[in-house]
């Protein structure tokens, strides 16, 4: 009975645990959390000091007694503590009792491996959650666009994040065929750092290359090209220096990291049966992700694929939404959600 009641005052959640940024989605109420996966940390205590879009401000500003830290790369869990801790932050950020968490959805990439998934369902479940489900990202995302993921028609959702892009062919509630690429907008900001090095010989953090890919970063030529200022520090001489750059100058740093997700897509094209193939000619590929907000992203894929590509609407939700369908009609989805082996 006792259990029964605990049941009935449970909150279940959706979490899209993102290596660029982390979303909760709470049964009833929809998202209410959407931070950077950042957190600020004291080394002595670790103690949290900022999490989210705070400590976001303070990346590469802090002194040595506070650690800024990404617990996630590539689309895992890197640092199993600083997670736990994040997602303990960000569920108290939902106004949420951890003793009231009932289910939890989390997405992970294709290529998990048993042992990262096994670090997810943890690190959730010492952040409150009595049970923990994991569900393909790419399918999360194509669940949270609003596909009709259960009949035979094949559907093609490319999921761009912070760590990696989803490549996914899925039809009758399950995926065909699957690709992971450790490639997304961590790789991207990467690029720009280094074009800024190579050739102008400008040292820039992190946060000013994810500025500059937002701004000005494109996929195809702009109907107007953008120019920008750029600070940084000079590597000759060592000290602070400003430059103008223009969007055609991040297009070529950029250039490389997109045909790579464009090369993937294709070869997910060429291992589809002719039936599926012709179910995607008809319908599209799908673009979610904060990757695939990129300047011209959608145009440059249509271009190299010759195939009808969309963009979906509010991309960066998609996957959080689609986690939260499945925790609002769990019994209709639980066929989608990966099977737990035994370690």
């Amino acid at each position: 009975m006792a259990f029964k009641f605990l049941n009935l005052l449970s909150t279940d959640l959706g979490i899209d645990l993102g290596t660029a940024n982390s979303l909760i989605y709470v049964n009833g109420k929809g998202i209410v959390v959407n931070e950077p996966s950042i957190i600020a940390l004291e080394e002595e205590t670790d103690k949290v000091v900022a999490i989210g879009n705070e400590a976001r401000e303070m990346v590469g500003r802090t002194h040595r007694d506070i650690l800024t830290i990404r617990p996630l790369k590539d689309g895992v869990i890197a640092d199993f503590e600083a997670t736990e801790i994040m997602m303990r932050e960000l569920i108290k950020k939902a106004n949420v009792n951890r003793m009231l968490i009932g289910r939890i959805v989390v997405d992970v990439p294709s290529g998990i491996t048993e042992v990262e998934k096994r670090a997810v369902r943890d690190s959730a479940e010492r952040a409150g959650g009595r049970e923990v489900h994991l569900v393909p990202e790419a399918m999360a995302a194509a669940i949270g666009v609003g596909l009709d993921i259960g009949h035979p028609v094949g559907n093609m959702i490319v999921d761009i994040g912070g760590g990696t892009s989803e490549i996914a062919v899925i039809s009758l509630n399950g995926i065909v065929d699957h690709a992971s690429i450790r490639i997304g907008g961590d790789e991207m900001n990467q690029a720009i750092m280094n074009f800024f090095k190579k050739n102008y010989n400008l040292l820039i953090g992190e946060s000013t290359a994810e500025n500059i890919k937002c701004t000005i970063g494109s996929a195809m030529p702009l109907a107007e090209e953008i120019r920008s200022e750029v600070k940084g520090r000079d590597l000759v001489d060592g000290i602070p220096k400003t430059i103008e750059i223009s969007s055609v100058e991040i297009r070529e740093a950029l250039n490389e990291s997109i045909q790579m997700i464009v090369e993937a897509v294709r070869l997910s094209l060429e291992r589809i049966a002719p039936e599926l193939a012709s179910d995607i000619l008809d319908r599209g590929i799908i673009l979610t992700g904060g990757g695939a907000l990129l300047k011209n992203l959608d145009a440059r894929m249509r271009e190299d694929t010759s195939l009808p590509v969309h963009l979906a609407d509010d991309p960066l939700t998609c996957v959080v939404r689609g986690c939260g369908k499945i925790i609002e009609n769990f019994e209709m989805f639980e066929k989608v959600l990966l099977k737990q082996r035994r370690m």
